[in-house]
């Protein structure tokens, strides 16, 4: 493509992203031709309202609110989608592709649902779908495991990729906000949506999950088998018993090979303060990556935001102008849509350590039966913490207990057994504690000195 000397670009949804997007293009297109060595103009700016596009200046004579004309166009070569969803979304791309058209998108739960059937497609037209910007804003992953990586066997990954949850839980961490108070925080200041549900209860999180791990893997997950739990029933006082153990809260979004089988999951984890993704605070993103050569690698930046992940986008569009794409698309058996669907296990099969609180009466022997259970499943205790009750009025009083290694299906046992204890006045609380994974670069390197 870099031959032509230009190729030109349409947007598609002029909301946040794509009104960065768009004045990026627009505003630094001659330092862009510079630095790349190819013109990439703006052709046209497609949405119905165009009240966001006028508020950021951009030029009204790019606005088009016809799709089929500015797709269409001869001099026209990337359709960069920006609307969002699955639905209008998939049409805009599958018509873009069929028209010849290379695309360029941010729209994670479009690949996580449709990202192989459109793989596909483009594949056989002979056409590329670019997507830097769908899974951790300027945080260059896939550019990552399309790379170096591409050539190493990852064992493990493990990532905080939602700004939103982060946010919300750094600020229960070190401020003691409720989840409520943090989230409508978060909301005023622009860093969750009115409806956080996606962020919040995980699902986004799994939607990048789902992207990473079909190239880290080589593997096709379907998305719909992906354990996800986000952090909306979250409590601060377990966030301070947890600190007072020594651990962090995170949404962790967890992908580990387990022999032939790949393990998937999105759910809240205590860290300790040790971990390299404990610091990681407010609304940034990190992904720890584990290779059986290159070992613990990490990659860490804003996760979203406007100028963010249009940067990422426009990095896309780069690439595919100058054509680094198209020859990793064209060459690298990384795709899912050159791979058959992963064995995934079921969470009831992980193995990991356990935070489990227990409101309890205040009287002997209601240890013992507590103990009594999860030493029948097989369950060893790490530790336990108890404060003395607030008053000489209260009937029950917390009890946290920590585990060592034990197997979900064993502990989801336990916790039922427990909770129809009369002893115990309130369910279960249980969260999961994930350790650092071990590196076998570190130790190949140990054992030959």
């Amino acid at each position: 493509m870099a031959s032509s000397g230009q190729i030109g670009v349409v947007i598609v949804g002029c909301g946040t992203v794509g009104g960065a997007t768009a004045q990026i293009l627009t505003q630094q297109a001659d330092e862009l031709a510079k630095r790349i060595g190819v013109s990439m103009p703006l052709r046209a700016i497609v949405d119905v309202d165009f009240t966001h596009a006028k508020e950021l200046g951009l030029d009204e004579k790019l606005f088009c609110t016809d799709l089929d004309a500015a797709i269409a166009r001869e001099d026209v070569q990337i359709v960069v989608e920006l609307v969002g969803g699955t639905t209008i979304a998939k049409k805009i791309v599958a018509q873009a592709i069929a028209a010849d058209k290379h695309v360029v998108t941010a729209n994670k739960a479009l690949l996580a649902h449709h990202g192989v059937e459109l793989l596909s497609a483009a594949r056989r037209r002979g056409t590329v779908v670019a997507f830097e910007a769908s899974c951790a804003g300027a945080i260059p992953i896939i550019s990552a495991l399309t790379g170096e990586l591409a050539c190493d066997q990852i064992d493990a990954m493990y990532g905080i990729v939602n700004g939103t949850c982060n946010y919300i839980l750094t600020a229960m961490t070190e401020q003691g906000s409720t989840y409520a108070d943090a989230l409508s925080v978060a909301q005023s200041q622009g860093l969750a949506e009115a409806d956080p549900t996606l962020d919040v209860t995980g699902v986004d999180s799994a939607h990048k999950l789902t992207i990473m791990a079909d190239l880290a893997f080589r593997r096709r997950t379907r998305f719909e088998k992906i354990y996800v739990e986000g952090i909306d029933k979250l409590e601060v006082q377990d966030i301070n018993y947890g600190k007072e153990l020594g651990y962090v809260i995170k949404l962790l979004a967890i992908a580990r090979r387990q022999g032939d089988a790949l393990s998937l999951r999105v759910h809240p984890a205590f860290i300790s303060r040790r971990h390299p993704l404990a610091w990681v605070s407010g609304p940034f993103n990190a992904v720890s990556i584990y290779g059986e050569n290159s070992g613990h690698t990490m990659y860490y930046g804003r996760g979203a935001g406007d100028r963010p992940t249009a940067a990422a986008v426009v990095g896309d569009v780069a690439s595919v102008a100058i054509g680094n794409s198209q020859q990793k698309f064209q060459t690298l058996n990384i795709w899912p849509d050159r791979h058959a669907d992963a064995d995934l296990l079921n969470i009831k099969a992980v193995r990991c350590r356990y935070y489990i609180r227990l409101q309890a009466e205040d009287h002997p022997g209601v240890f013992a039966k507590v103990a009594n259970i999860l030493g029948d499943h097989d369950i060893s205790i790490s530790s336990v913490l108890q404060h003395e009750p607030h008053t000489e009025t209260d009937e029950s009083v917390p009890m946290v207990i920590t585990t060592y290694e034990a197997l979900e299906s064993n502990v989801r046992t336990a916790l039922n057994k427990m909770n129809r204890l009369d002893v115990i006045k309130q369910p279960c609380v249980c969260i999961r504690m994930v350790a650092e994974h071990p590196e076998k670069t570190g130790t190949r390197l140990n054992a030959d000195c």
